[in-house]
Parts: structure tokens; sequence; C-alpha cells
């Protein structure tokens, strides 16, 4: 048998060294279909940036660096209620500011003043730093509110007033996530978040909110904190993380003080896939019950795919792993892996209308060349997929290499979209770490090399100051399909090859004109913003989802919009030659980014009547289908028992 095995992996390995890899030439073709001018963003008046290092808790000095490696997010949204997707929300850690402002490629309508978001009277202080910020509509009034969760204290809610003519800080009421503190000194847990999605887990038509903490609850901002912090306990299967929890909706209100309440789900998620170091979670339905899964990226271990099995008033999840073939390395097994999962994002990456997965992992030559994953959806159909997952089997194969997709460096965020309407996906990753001048990496493969006994205790843990690099001038990514099944990474040909660290990513049409933009979030330098000036774009359908809100105004006065985000609405798409796509209205997920929550889709060539089938969970949870014709381009639909296609204004 060991020679059976030893002949198989030698078949293998020599056949991905025989995986086609595309010319330079071919490159240069597959780039010259794109064009992305960058644009610069509106900051507040005077703003200014006031820091390159985070102070950190007296244990950790010495790994100041690493410490202060996170914490870039930017978000796009319908901040002002237009109907555009033209706002953004950026955390900043050059100030530690949460910045609302526009993007670029807004018009004069949806322009107003950039402002910081203000937590007082809320307790906050210098231990504290925002990780990220989501945008949601948390009490159902049609107003988009922001999420905003940080290292040192429990997220806040951001509620749009209803008496707010235009957007600025004080048109939003800050709201404790978790009742407690109210004013005064924080006297909350000490969460360290870094990920957060959000979505309708309970299928009752409102947004429920995943929380995945990375540090355990402890003091790793405060200079002055107890030395009780700690590090990972394993690089492959650490699991004395913060933990990750389940909020679940139970109601709200509207008005010049708004309110959203929700409540923790405590037995929501199996205990032993709670514990792990959280950088990013992401969601999607794969059986298409209108009950959005989950799946969470661990840094130092296991990644883990939670299975929705929730019934009314009561949110619950089971776990789903992959099965292992003789040739399989283990790592290459959904939730077997001990990789360093640092972001994920769902799509249909092969448009055989089903859900596939990338995952983000450190990924450096010469350093710690593990992989990224491209978890493959192998499932028949939807009623397979959920027999497998209520089996605990995950059909999903990883194919990374196949895809050329595999190797990008310290790959944070990933977000899919199809930039060229071409009916294929793009995908974008951030990448990069540390960046100074004197390489450490020698320094972290000897750490590695170390009893992980031992990694838990800060004092163990390696040099890394100022000035130090670690996988600190990489490039952003930006992998293009070529004619074939495999992608080329063409981040370099389109001028995208900024080398300042990059954390998240945000995708939105931002001018309404079917051509998807992009934002970036950079650690340590300014945020930047792509907009997408292709030569030749396709037709496209764009799909603007809504339950009627509770607001009581007319949409577009105030911040009011059209409606709320329909949470956990999935759409797939026929065209006549049979080319199915499916997607979803996304409430957050990732790492430091979150998209719009327009559905999307890339025609190609094709500009006539396209079939679409809508799946949706309506406010009595109940789950309703419907299949429609619709044109290309952009329209707004109404989800309730029935869908209705809002006039065109």
């Amino acid at each position: 048998m060991p020679s059976v095995l030893a002949i198989a992996l030698i078949g293998v390995a020599f056949g991905l060294a025989k995986l086609p890899t595309a010319t330079a030439g071919q490159i240069k073709q597959v780039a010259s279909q794109y064009k992305f001018t960058q644009m610069p963003i509106a900051m507040p008046p005077g703003y200014k940036p006031t820091q390159s290092i985070r102070q950190v808790n007296p244990a950790y000095q010495h790994i100041v660096s690493w410490i202060s490696s996170v914490g870039a997010g930017i978000a796009l949204t319908d901040v002002t209620g237009h109907g555009r997707d033209d706002g953004m929300c950026i955390v900043d850690p050059r100030t530690n500011d949460v910045i609302v402002t526009y993007a670029p490629t807004a018009p004069a309508a949806d322009r107003f003043t950039p402002f910081a978001l203000n937590a007082s009277p809320l307790p906050m202080d210098s231990s504290m730093a925002p990780m990220g910020c989501a945008a949601g509509d948390f009490n159902g009034d049609g107003r988009m509110d922001f999420l905003v969760y940080y290292w040192g204290r429990t997220p806040i809610m951001f509620l749009a007033r209803s008496n707010a003519t235009h957007p600025s800080a004080s048109a939003y009421q800050p709201t404790e996530l978790l009742p407690g503190s109210s004013g005064g000194t924080y006297n909350g847990p000490d969460w360290n978040t870094n990920a957060v999605t959000i979505g309708d887990f309970g299928g009752t038509g409102h947004p429920d909110i995943f929380i995945g903490n990375y540090f355990p609850d402890s003091a790793v901002l405060n200079p002055h904190g107890l030395n009780n912090v700690q590090m990972n306990s394993s690089l492959s299967d650490a699991q004395n993380g913060g933990g990750d929890y389940v909020y679940r909706w139970v109601g709200g209100t509207s008005g010049a003080h708004p309110t959203a309440h929700y409540v923790l789900e405590p037995d929501a998620i199996p205990y032993a896939d709670s514990t792990g170091w959280t950088l990013a979670a992401a969601n999607a339905d794969l059986t298409g019950d209108g009950l959005p899964d989950i799946y969470i990226a661990n840094d130092f271990g296991p990644d883990h795919l939670l299975y929705n099995v929730s019934t009314p008033g009561h949110i619950r999840f089971t776990t789903a792993i992959g099965q292992r073939a003789p040739t399989t390395p283990k790592s290459f097994v959904l939730g077997r892996d001990s990789f360093k999962g640092m972001g994920v994002d769902f799509g249909d990456l092969s448009s055989n209308g089903k859900f596939d997965m990338m995952v983000s992992n450190i990924t450096t030559a010469f350093g710690l060349e593990e992989s990224n994953m491209v978890w493959m959806n192998q499932a028949s159909n939807d009623a397979a997929m959920k027999q497998d997952l209520t089996h605990g089997i995950a059909p999903f194969t990883q194919d990374a290499e196949q895809l050329g997709m595999a190797w990008t460096g310290w790959a944070w965020d990933v977000k899919m979209g199809d930039f060229l309407n071409s009916g294929n996906l793009d995908v974008v990753q951030t990448d990069g770490f540390v960046q100074g001048k004197i390489n450490r990496w020698p320094w972290l493969q000897e750490m590695a090399m170390n009893n992980d006994d031992l990694l838990s205790n800060p004092a163990d843990w390696p040099i890394v100051e100022p000035g130090d690099d670690v996988s600190g001038h990489q490039c952003l990514a930006f992998y293009a399909p070529t004619t074939g099944s495999n992608y080329v990474n063409i981040s370099q040909q389109l001028g995208l090859c900024d080398q300042t660290p990059t954390r998240g990513i945000a995708v939105a049409d931002t001018r309404g004109d079917g051509a998807l933009d992009f934002a970036v979030a950079r650690q340590w330098g300014p945020p930047a913003f792509y907009a997408n000036d292709a030569p030749h774009l396709g037709h496209y359908l764009g799909l603007e989802l809504y339950r009627p809100s509770t607001g009581g105004g007319k949409a577009g006065q105030g911040l009011e919009g059209a409606g709320t985000p329909a949470y956990g609405a999935t759409v797939q798409i026929v065209t006549p030659d049979g080319h199915t796509q499916i997607s979803q209205l996304d409430g957050g997920s990732g790492q430091g980014g979150k998209r719009s929550f327009e559905v999307y889709f890339g025609l190609g060539a094709y500009n006539g009547p396209v079939t679409v089938h809508l799946h949706w969970r309506d406010v009595a949870g109940v789950l309703r289908q419907q299949t429609i014709q619709l044109t290309p381009g952009t329209h707004t639909l109404f989800l309730t028992s029935t869908v209705k296609e809002a006039p065109v204004q």
C-alpha cells in the first residue's frame, strides 16, 4: 500500500507540474479587455492621518507591527437613499475613525460633506479601535445604518434617524448591539472582532448577525493592560480564540431615536467550531431552502462550513466536512485544513447555477506557501446538497491550482464580480502583511518549528517592530478568466500593483450603468477607488431587491430608500442558450470589505429576455419562489408574497 500511494502521489505531482499556464501574449490579450481608473476619495474637512502604528498591551510590544497589521475596512452602499450604491464607509487605522463619504463617481445629488461616525455618549477610550464597517438596515425602516465592530469592545450600530435630512454625524443614533453599557465607563466584554457576516439566518425576513472574534477577550490595545493576553495555541489547530456568536433580530423602531434589538442565540454554533481565531466569514443559501449557510475562515487552523437547520425562533447550525480521497492532501479537505484562513467569498465560478467558494490563505514563496482554496460545488442539485449537508458531508473539491488561483502572497479579503459583464466572474484579492525594510521571514520560519506549547505566550514570539518586513511589498491580485477554464493574475498589467498592504474590498455598480467599480482599504495607507472604464462591456442584469419598509416616509426624502434590503434572497438566471448563473443579496460577507446589496449578472453579447428564478422568505417566515422574465438593465423588485416590479422613475 505505501508503494502504491507513493506512485499515486508522484503521478499527481507530475500532473500538477504539467498544468497549462498562460503565455505573456495571452495575459496581455486578457488584460486589454479591462480598464480601471483610480479616483481620489473625499475625506472629512481637515482630515489628517495621525498614527502609523498602534499602541498595544505591554506583552505585545515586541510584536507591535504584527498586532498593528489589521483594521482597514471599506463598504459600498446607498447612504442617501437615492437608489445608487455610491456611498462609502471607511475604517482608517491611521486615525481610528470610521468615515462616511461618497464614491468619486457619485452625482452632485448624492454628495455630502464627509464625516466620522460619533459613538458618544456610548463609552469609548483609546484602547478600542474599529476593525470594520458593515452597512445594513437593522430596524427595517428603509434607511441605511452601519454596524461597526472593534477590538476592545462589542459592536455598535449607528441607526439612521428618521428626521435626518442628509448624511452627517448627527444623523445616526449610536446603539449597543449587546445591552449593558449605556454611558460612563465601558463594562462589557473585551471582544476583539475581525469578522461579521449578516443574513436572514432565522428565516424571518430580518437581518441576523454573525460575530467572529480573533484574540480571546483581553485588552490587546491597552498600553496599561494586564499581562493576561495570549497568542494562538497552535499554528495549525488553534482553539483558544475569542469565540464566534450569532445574534438574532427581535425588533426595532424608527424615529428620531431609533432602536434595534438583538438577542444571543447561545447554541447556534457547535462549541467545537466556535473557538478558532476567526478572520472572515460569509454566508449563502446552498440548498435553496431560504436559510443561508455560513463559512467561517479561521487563522491558524480548520475553517468550518455550517449548515443552517434553524426553526422559527431558534437559529442553529450543524457542521459539514469534506470527504478525503487517497490522493487528497488533508488540508484540501473542507473543514480539515491547517491553513491561515484570511478571507472568503461565495460565487458561481462555473456558471452552472451553484455557489462555489474562494478562501484566502498565506501563499508566499520562500515564506509559507500553503494554497488559496477554491471550493468547487460538486452537488448535482439543491436536493443532493441538502442530503449531503444533512449527513454532515460538504460536497466540495479544492481546485485552486487547476484554476490558476492557488498562490497570491499573504492574501486577505477576496471578492468575486463580473467586471466585463461577460457572464464569467473575476476575482479581486488583497495582499501583503507588514511593510518594512528588514525581511523577518527567517525568524517566523524558526518560530514555526517550535513546540505548539510555546506559541500562546507572546514572549516566545520573534520581534516584529517598525522597520521589519513580512510580505510587505505584495500587490493586489486581479484574477481574470481566460478562454479556457483557468484564471490569470493581470494586476500589474492593469496598473493595480500598489505595494501598500491591502485589506478590504468593496464592489458595487456605483454609477448605475452596469459597470462594477471597486474600492480597496489599505493598511497604513489611504483607501483607493477604481472606476470601471472597460472599453467594451457586455449587457447586464442588475436587481435591487427590497421588502417594504416600516419607515413611514417617502423614498428619496431624508435618508429613506425604496425599502429594506431583502436579506436572504437568492436569484438564478437562465438565458435561451442555457447559460445559468446564481447570485444573492449579500448582507455583508468577507474580511475587511463589504459589497453593495445589488444582485448583479453579466450577460455578454445577449440582449434579450432573461428567465429569472427568485426564492426568498417573507416576514412571516414562509419560503416563496417565483419565476419572471426581465429585460437587461437595472430593475427594482419588491418581495412580499409575490414579486412586484417598481415603476421606472
